[in-house]
C-alpha cells in the first residue's frame, strides 16, 4: 500500500514588512484582504497542528497543491521554502503552484527557483519555468504529474490556465504511464470542473483537461484552490476519475469556510484493479484538537456516470 498525503492552500503568515513600492500593483488589493479578513483565519499555530497530526500518519508521500504563499512577496517565498524543508526531503513532497504563488509578474519565476528541489522531476536538474510542467515523480508503482495552472492575474482575479503546450506535454505522460501500469496521480492547483468555484477563479481550460483524461486516461486529481473538501467524478478513459479537493491547511475555525483539513489516500491493488481509500482529517474547536472526519472507499463509490457529483 502507498500512502499519500495531501495539502493545500497554506497561505503561510505572518506577511513580512510591506513597503509602499511593494503594493504599487494588484498587491495593494490582497493586502487590504490580508488585514480585513485572511490574517484571522490563516495562522502558523494552525498550520503546524496540521503538520504534526500528518506526521503521525505516516505517509509515504505528500502532495502540496499550491498556494503556500499570499501576496508572493520575495520574503514570503523565501519563507515558504523555510517551511517545505520542514516537511521532509524534498524526494518525498512534491509542490505545484497555485495563483497566490504567481501573484503579480515575475513572482511565478522566483516561486519555481525557490522551490524547484520541490518541483523537479525525476532525473531532472537545473531551472523550472512554466515548459517544466507536467513533471513526473514515480513512487512504488504511483505517478505523480505536477501540473502548474498558476499565472498572474488583473486585480479582483484568481483564475487558472491550462493551456495547449502543457495539455500535449500531459497527454504523453500519461500515455507513457499508463503503458507503464501506473497508478496516475495528477496534482493541479485549480479545479478542473465546472462550478466548483466562482467565475472570477475558474481554470481556463477544464474542457482541455476533462477531454485529455477521456483520451489518455488517470487514476486520480487532486485540487486546492476552492478551501472546500470535495469530491467530484469526471470521465476518464477506463472509467471516472475522482476529482479530489481539501480544506486549506492553514485555516482557522470559526470561519465561513471549514477548518484546516488534510487528505490521506490509501493506494493499493495494480493497473485496471486499483483501490483508492480517501480519509479526511482536521481540526475543530478553539483547542485545535485534530480527528478523523471521514472515510471514503473511492473505488467502491465510482458513479455509472461522472455526471454525477459528490461534496
Amino acid at each position: 500500500m502507498f500512502r499519500l498525503a495531501h495539502i493545500s492552500d497554506v497561505h503561510l503568515g505572518p506577511l513580512p514588512d510591506v513597503t509602499y513600492r511593494d503594493l504599487a500593483s494588484k498587491r495593494m488589493v490582497g493586502y487590504v484582504n490580508w488585514q480585513r479578513n485572511r490574517r484571522r483565519h490563516h495562522h502558523d499555530g494552525i498550520v503546524d497542528a496540521i503538520v504534526a497530526d500528518l506526521k503521525v500518519q505516516a505517509p509515504n508521500h505528500l502532495a502540496v497543491t499550491g498556494d503556500l504563499v499570499n501576496l508572493a512577496l520575495d520574503g514570503e517565498i523565501a519563507l515558504a521554502r523555510l517551511w517545505l524543508e520542514t516537511l521532509g526531503e524534498p524526494a518525498d513532497v512534491s509542490v505545484v503552484p497555485g495563483n497566490h504563488d504567481a501573484y503579480v509578474p515575475g513572482a511565478f519565476d522566483k516561486a519555481c527557483h525557490a522551490w524547484a528541489p520541490w518541483m523537479h522531476g525525476d532525473g531532472v536538474h537545473g531551472a523550472i519555468s512554466s515548459t517544466s510542467f507536467p513533471y513526473l515523480r514515480v513512487r512504488q508503482g504511483v505517478a505523480l504529474i505536477g501540473v502548474s495552472t498558476a499565472r498572474a492575474t488583473a486585480p479582483f482575479m484568481a483564475s487558472g490556465f491550462f493551456r495547449e503546450g502543457q495539455a500535449e506535454r500531459l497527454g504523453r505522460v500519461l500515455d507513457e504511464t499508463g503503458k507503464r501500469g501506473l497508478f496516475r496521480a495528477i496534482m493541479i492547483h485549480h479545479p478542473p470542473v465546472r462550478g466548483a468555484v466562482g467565475q472570477h477563479k475558474r481554470l481556463f481550460g477544464i474542457g482541455k483537461f476533462q477531454k485529455l483524461v477521456r483520451r489518455h486516461g488517470a487514476e486520480l486529481v487532486l485540487h486546492g484552490h476552492s478551501h472546500l473538501p470535495t469530491l467530484h467524478w469526471i470521465d476518464g478513459r477506463d472509467g471516472a476519475v475522482p476529482v479530489v479537493g481539501v480544506a486549506a491547511a492553514g485555516q482557522a475555525p470559526g470561519g465561513h469556510k471549514p477548518a484546516a483539513q488534510f487528505n490521506l489516500l490509501d493506494i493499493s491493488g495494480q493497473s485496471g484493479d486499483w483501490n483508492v481509500r480517501l480519509t479526511r482529517r482536521g481540526l475543530f474547536g478553539p483547542a485545535m484538537p485534530s480527528a478523523e472526519i471521514g472515510t471514503f472507499d473511492l473505488s467502491a463509490a465510482v458513479p455509472r456516470s461522472a455526471a454525477l457529483v459528490r461534496e
